[in-house]
């Protein structure tokens, strides 16, 4: 087959291999600065706590000339939440950049012309004729109405963006493949396919045999490209073999033949591919996950092919860690993981960005909605934002609040002092008050502010509410979940004496001083358990089964906050009053 007309000549390989870089190809992406050109004026690899400052500004402040953000994604699947950190992260960096008044762009890539190697989401017959078959060429799932599988995953991930405040540019790989953007980028990777192979040899002690090159061709029999192996490149054509036996997750058809890798035709393998992008965009920063970090790994084969096959300084690397569900990876190819589009559908956008900015990169982050991740983020937003508006907090509080604040909103033009001094509703008080019946949650939240709610507060508390209802009926323990018994228990005749006295005291301390919010309930039930020498986990004890009728329960400072007053002390005196057979021991009791 003769190479399209977006494919280099001979003529033009040759004074390529003379030159300092690949040859510029005419392509989609518009660039600051050529490809060619496109050196880092950065560090080569970032190291985090060097300095004080937060790490984005760290880089910003490394920083000098026009800065192109990049990140991928390859959409193998549902989309899992742990795949917003990166994006976030990267988009965190180029606004660092924009606020330094650097010239910046983020860019996105949709790796779709990656083959499908799972079977995450397809069955059947499906899984059967589509493994290893580009994902931008497999059908979507029944009912979608995308026009492939990948577009309809990719689509569902990129939605998350814009309420993230994300809006990067996006490019899609097949495009830039079927286009002949990547054809330059072929010819010089055939061309030096032994020094590819080399590199792979020194850098990771993989081994391919002399006669394999970085591409891998779509079979014009059977269309896959997973099961195909190339070789003898002659300038123009590569013979290639589609192999029933190469991979284990996909057959070959058995077929072979020559044809031309340009136009869309082939694809460089994994690492030579994604070395290439960073020439084809112009890339100057890109973070990866750790897995592709370590020593020897994906980013140091890639990092040594810009170098000594593209001729250009890789990126700075930003090494982040993943996000877990009790402490396992999430993966997308293996459907594992909450889906990134349904978290950002249940959680308010600066919740979502705060999860992956309160800590640094390189600290690996736990989230199980079914857990408690979500009330306990939204507690810790609200004290980095209680800070950022110079209210005294309690506990230690992580470095650089107010910059972690202000990065977690959604709107970059957003005053963080001012959004920092709105008022919101505590997260785990809204889990309460809406499974008490008859609350007026609009009066409840006025009488808490002290004072009407302002438009962006009443409608930041709206959402909390809702998160707090569709947490509470699709992931939250059963601990959050609370039913205050309208008659007393029958089992507080068993509260030991220490904790019917502890009891009275609290209602007596609770006529007197009028708590109103979970937090002064709080203190006000561990001071008086202490002065009364009971234990907190006896006074709590007591509490849950006053109230709930069970041992345990979600924090009592809230669940009293919750309820009536008149009814709490009503309910304290009850209890306290409760005479039944001698009960055990405080502890005992409370256990």
């Amino acid at each position: 087959m003769s190479r399209p007309s977006g494919a280099p000549s001979s003529a033009g390989r040759r004074a390529t291999r003379s030159s300092s870089a690949p040859p510029a190809a005419t392509r989609p992406i518009p660039s600051s600065r050529s490809a060619e050109s496109a050196r880092p004026a950065l560090r080569p690899a970032f190291h985090e706590g060097s300095r004080s400052m937060y790490w984005a500004d760290e880089l910003a402040a490394a920083a000098s000339g026009p800065q192109v953000v990049n990140d991928s994604k390859t959409p193998s699947g549902t989309v899992h939440v742990g795949s917003l950190r990166g994006v976030v992260l990267h988009d965190a960096i180029y606004r660092a950049f924009r606020a330094r008044g650097l010239e910046a762009q983020f860019r996105y890539g949709i790796e779709d012309l990656d083959p499908m190697d799972n079977q995450a989401l397809l069955s059947g017959d499906a899984v059967e004729r589509f493994m290893g078959v580009p994902l931008a060429h497999v059908p979507a799932p029944a009912g979608s109405s995308a026009p492939s599988y990948a577009r309809h995953f990719a689509d569902l991930f990129l939605a998350t963006f814009a309420g993230l405040g994300i809006r990067p540019e996006v490019y899609w790989m097949s495009e830039q493949y079927g286009s002949g953007a990547m054809d330059p980028f072929i010819a010089r990777a055939l061309d030096q396919a032994a020094a590819i192979r080399r590199i792979y040899r020194t850098v990771s002690t993989v081994d391919h045999p002399a006669t394999w090159l970085p591409v891998s061709v779509i079979c014009e029999t059977c269309g896959r490209s997973g099961t195909t192996l190339a070789s003898d490149w002659d300038g123009r054509e590569v013979s290639y073999a589609c192999l029933p036996r190469l991979v284990t997750w996909a057959t070959g058809c058995g077929a072979s033949g020559r044809t031309s890798p340009f136009g869309g035709r082939a694809k460089l393998v994994w690492n030579v591919d994604w070395a290439a992008r960073w020439s084809l965009v112009g890339a100057t920063i890109e973070g990866c996950g750790k897995d592709l970090a370590t020593k020897g790994g994906s980013r140091d084969r890639a990092d040594a092919i810009s170098r000594q096959v593209f001729e250009r300084e890789p990126p700075t690397n930003v090494p982040y860690e993943f996000l877990t569900i009790g402490g396992r990876k999430m993966s997308t190819s293996q459907g594992s993981g909450a889906a990134a589009h349904e978290i950002a559908a249940l959680l308010p956008p600066e919740l979502l960005r705060f999860l992956f900015l309160r800590h640094k990169p390189r600290r690996a982050l736990e989230f199980d909605p079914q857990g408690d991740t979500v009330p306990g983020l939204f507690d810790e937003f609200d004290r980095v934002a209680a800070a950022t508006a110079g209210r005294e907090v309690r506990g230690e509080l992580p470095p650089d609040a107010d910059r972690i604040f202000a990065a977690s909103l959604d709107d970059p033009a957003a005053d963080p002092a001012v959004e920092a001094g709105r008022f919101r509703p505590p997260f785990r008080h809204l889990t309460l008050l809406v499974q008490v019946p008859g609350v007026d949650l609009a009066s409840r939240m006025e009488a808490e502010k002290g004072a009407p709610l302002d438009g962006p507060e009443a409608a930041a508390a709206e959402r909390r509410v809702t998160v707090a209802r569709r947490w509470l009926a699709d992931a939250a323990p059963e601990r959050y979940k609370v039913d205050v018994q309208p008659e007393l228990p029958r089992e507080v005749v068993r509260l030991a004496d220490e904790q019917r006295l502890f009891l009275e005291a609290l209602a007596l301390a609770a006529e007197r001083e009028r708590p109103a919010s979970g937090d002064a309930w709080q203190d006000l039930i561990f001071r008086t358990s202490q002065a009364g020498g009971l234990s907190s986990g006896a006074a709590f004890g007591a509490l849950y089964v006053s109230f709930l009728d069970r041992t345990n329960g979600p924090r009592a400072g809230w669940l009293l906050a919750s309820l009536d007053p008149t009814f709490v002390v009503a309910r304290l005196r009850d209890a306290a009053g409760a005479i039944g057979q001698p009960g055990p021991g405080p502890e005992e009791a409370a256990s």
